[in-house]
């Protein structure tokens, strides 16, 4: 079993207790988000970092009609 800390960028995201640690370029859901892991460094034996990117959601713009105002 091994100690997983996920870092994005410098930010603690999550720290869990694993069977098997992810691999490097592997899509991983964390907190209902995707994301991609970028790095993993050990610290000691039990102990692992894993650097991630989260996935960017785009904002949506909203839809101005021409003519219609809100009052």
């Amino acid at each position: 079993m091994f100690i997983t800390h996920f870092y994005e960028n410098k930010t603690s995201v999550l720290s869990q207790l694993l069977v098997s640690l992810p691999t490097v370029e592997e899509n991983i859901k964390i907190k209902g988000r995707k994301a991609k892991v970028v790095q993993i460094t050990q610290i000691d034996d039990y102990n692992y970092q894993v650097s991630i990117i989260f996935e960017k959601i785009p904002k949506k713009q909203p839809l101005k009609e021409i003519g219609k105002k809100k009052r």
